[in-house]
């Protein structure tokens, strides 16, 4: 390697939400200059995007952040259990001014291409505008479920009004009261849109492939009282996090498994937890719902009796029914209030997978092989390219001459989500293969693991990490090894974006490391701890 030269900045990332601001924060304490573009014109990554109605957390918003600041922790106050994104919003501002922050962000500046050097090693930033910058070291933080998931549709360019996917909700706002509105899709974004968007429409109409296990919210404003508690305890909350299966602050059953546990006895522990709400219901049961299948029948169909009893319509409630998979193996929502929607006389299902398969979008609406729905609006929550989306949007080449695209094209392999073999000196946080965890939690352990690795570079004269290939085959193997044990395997079966089978020409992959975020967390730690050994260091020439 030739005598390196001096870049624009140590540090350059993408993203400039949960990811972005804790790179901020953590790199700049260890004395690097960095640099955060964001496409958008404002910060907040998902939360700066997604702004269709009802749009909130699915984890409880007091441990949904980031907890690098006991004062940012005990000063800021959430207004209920699960934030909407306009209070998410304000509290990544929060969390910017606090932290002064902003200095080292670049708003409405689209990243399209990042080459590595391999004669400086050095990595070359373009951006929409044609500006180009360097560093030492790149980052993506642009997020798990960034890029969004359009259909290939026909005609869709032909409707006369609004068509958009509900990640690009329009930025000023849309008044959808007293219009016709189609919804394609059911996950967890029409769960918590069609409540809302029901109350003042004319008509809703969701197009449904493949119903899901919705489990209760049980949404609640934040008390005095529970907030005193929260803040008197935030140290075993935030320990909590760090050592949960799924990067949350329960208590964990150890121990308890379903099979073990008498039907009467099942059916007590169930009832009792269905009412407190969150994803408390499945991680503070049983310990074995993802691992036995005979344990996730019985949950699966305490789920579906609850589906049952809650919509009016026989029928319609037997639509609304997963059948055909087991709880997990597609991504469950929290619900507030989605299927007491179909009970209201202007909401309307429409099975697409085996009653009227969509044939185009036309200049009215949209147009199955069986009828011809008219609306004003259009709204495509087709979810999202999971994982490698969004790093695959940008041109990003490492040695050579090959693109991230091109190296994931069958296999979207890594070393435990956070680096790549063959594209040195570049970092992901959350990247595909780690867990699908709490994410905040994620990203700040990623970050932690990314920190150390650059300041160990820094503090002893290496000029580039290589991530080993050995390393990445090992680490695809161990995590295709555990999926292969869960029930999530049959997420390829209803296409899952957890296994990336909602995307159209491409085959499923093993994307989720599950082998328990708490434990993947540790292997950060002993990697840290060992030095390194899945990175080869290659000192700077003088």
């Amino acid at each position: 390697m030739a005598s390196p030269q001096e870049p624009d900045f140590d540090v350059i990332a993408i993203g400039a939400g949960f990811a972005g601001l804790g790179l901020i924060h953590s790199l700049r304490d260890a004395g690097l200059s960095i640099r955060v573009f964001d496409r958008a014109s404002d910060i907040g990554g998902t939360w700066t995007w997604n702004r269709y109605p009802g749009a909130a957390t699915d984890s409880e918003g007091y441990y949904y952040c980031l907890t690098f600041s006991k004062e940012i922790l005990d000063e800021w106050s959430w207004s209920e259990r699960y934030p909407g994104w306009e209070e998410t919003h304000r509290y990544l501002h929060f969390v910017a001014d606090k932290c002064d922050l902003w200095p080292h962000i670049q708003l409405n500046s689209e990243v399209v291409s990042a080459d590595f050097q391999e004669d400086s090693g050095l990595w070359v930033v373009t951006t929409a505008d044609g500006a180009t910058c360097t560093c030492r070291y790149f980052i993506s933080a642009m997020g798990m479920i960034s890029e969004p998931n359009v259909p290939d549709l026909k005609g869709v360019d032909t409707f006369k009004g609004p068509c958009f996917h509900s990640s690009r909700w329009p930025q000023e706002g849309l008044d959808y009261a007293g219009k016709r509105v189609g919804i394609i899709g059911c996950g967890a974004t029409t769960v918590q849109m069609l409540p809302v968007m029901a109350e003042t429409a004319a008509n809703v109409t969701v197009f449904q492939r493949t119903p899901n296990f919705v489990m209760p919210a049980v949404q609640k404003p934040m008390t005095p009282e529970w907030e005193k508690e929260i803040k008197d305890n935030y140290e075993e909350i935030i320990a909590k996090c760090r050592n949960h299966v799924f990067g949350m602050a329960f208590d964990s059953p150890v121990g308890r498994n379903l099979a073990d546990t008498p039907p009467d006895e099942v059916q007590a522990i169930l009832e009792e937890h269905w009412p407190r709400g969150s994803f408390r219901f499945v991680f503070e049961t049983f310990d074995d719902l993802l691992s036995n299948a005979e344990s996730n029948k019985v949950v699966s169909e305490f789920i579906a009796g609850k589906i049952r009893e809650r919509v009016n319509d026989p029928e319609l409630a037997d639509l609304l029914t997963p059948k055909d998979y087991p709880l997990f193996a597609k991504r469950p929502p929290l619900d507030h209030g989605y299927f007491e929607a179909y009970n209201r006389d202007n909401v309307q299902l429409v099975d697409i997978k085996d009653r009227e398969p969509i044939v185009a979008i036309t200049e009215k609406g949209i147009r199955t092989d069986a009828d011809e729905y008219e609306f004003d609006i259009i709204v495509l929550a087709t979810g999202f390219q999971a994982y490698t989306g969004a790093p695959e949007a940008v041109a990003i080449r490492g040695r050579g001459d090959v693109t991230l695209k091109e190296k994931w094209a069958t296999e979207s392999a890594s070393i435990m989500g956070v680096c790549v073999a063959d594209f040195p000196n570049m970092f992901l946080i959350t990247g595909p293969q780690a867990p699908f965890a709490n994410l905040p939690t994620s990203i700040e352990q990623n970050i932690l693991w990314i920190t150390d690795c650059i300041k160990k570079m820094e503090s002893e004269g290496y000029g580039v990490c290589a991530p080993l290939r050995e390393a990445e085959e090992a680490w695809v193997a161990e995590t295709a090894e555990i999926h292969a044990q869960t029930l999530m395997a049959q997420g390829d079966r209803v296409n899952s974006w957890m296994m990336g089978a909602n995307i159209e020409n491409k085959n499923p992959r093993v994307l989720i490391y599950f082998g328990g975020a708490n434990v993947y967390y540790d292997k950060l730690r002993e990697s840290v701890a060992q030095g390194f050994p899945e990175l080869a260091f290659e000192r700077a020439a003088n």
